[in-house]
């Protein structure tokens, strides 16, 4: 058996960013990059299956580097209704509901659905929109226990404040408060579109009426006969030639 997938030779999302931090990504660029993001997992959501494990690391570029797909579904398992295994995926993007305050023993699980792949999209989003470190300067048990403990979240300092309280919403505590990937991608479609360059519409031809004259009407044989008796009545003007002007200002003189 053979498993034939694409060959994506833009590497990582998380090696671009790197490559590129300290600036920030195009805003239109961001958004379709979360826009392919959310397509995809719109579609695995759509056949019950989670992902787990959603991360700049594992989401790659295609060659031009302008599209991304996901990919990594070592941890991906089919959604069921009973408990799943906790503390699965990777601690900067893990939502709240997988960690535990107490310790809890080897194999036990717990209960979370669907929505933690939107706390780790949301994650993502911010790293986007921002191309900094998740957290930075803290270490991942820290961030954990900051997470479920405390309600920490990442700074919005940077974030567009059109976008910031859609962020919010996605990395919501509550799993159920947490919008579905269907809602995600009709949103980010919109506001990707809001940010295109409006085209320019050609301004509209006014028609101008011209007025009702007697002009081009039909006239009547009394109205025919009336014009030309009133023409013959008048009489031809005398045009004084130029030369005989000219000549008469020697004969003043």
């Amino acid at each position: 058996m053979f498993l034939i997938t694409e060959l994506m030779r833009g590497d990582t999302l998380q090696k671009y960013l790197w490559s590129i931090r300290r600036k920030h990504l195009d805003l239109r660029l961001s958004i379709s990059f979360a826009l392919d993001i959310s397509r995809a997992m719109e579609y695995l959501h759509d056949n019950g299956i989670i992902h787990r494990d959603l991360k700049p690391s594992n989401l790659l570029l295609t060659e031009d580097q302008k599209h991304v797909k996901v990919g990594d579904f070592g941890l991906a398992r089919e959604r069921i209704m009973g408990d799943m295994t906790c503390e699965c995926g990777t601690y900067r993007w893990m939502a709240p509901e997988l960690f535990s305050k107490e310790a809890l023993q080897i194999g036990v699980k717990k209960y979370y659905n669907h929505k933690v792949d939107v706390y780790s999209f949301s994650m993502v989003l911010w790293e986007l929109l921002t191309n900094e470190a998740l957290f930075k300067g803290k270490d991942s048990i820290s961030v954990a226990y900051a997470a479920v403990a405390n309600n920490e979240r990442p700074s919005l300092e940077n974030i567009p404040k059109d976008i910031a309280p859609f962020l919010q919403s996605c990395w919501a505590e509550d799993p159920n408060i947490r919008p579905e990937f269907k809602q995600i991608t009709e949103y980010l479609t919109n506001f990707h579109q809001s940010l295109l360059p409006k085209p320019m519409t050609p301004p509209k031809l006014m028609q101008i009426e011209e007025p009702e004259s007697s002009i081009g009407q039909e006239l009547t044989s009394n109205d025919h006969n009336h014009i030309m008796a009133k023409k013959s009545e008048e009489k031809p003007r005398k045009r004084r030639s130029f030369s005989s002007c000219f000549l008469n200002c020697f004969n003043d003189s």
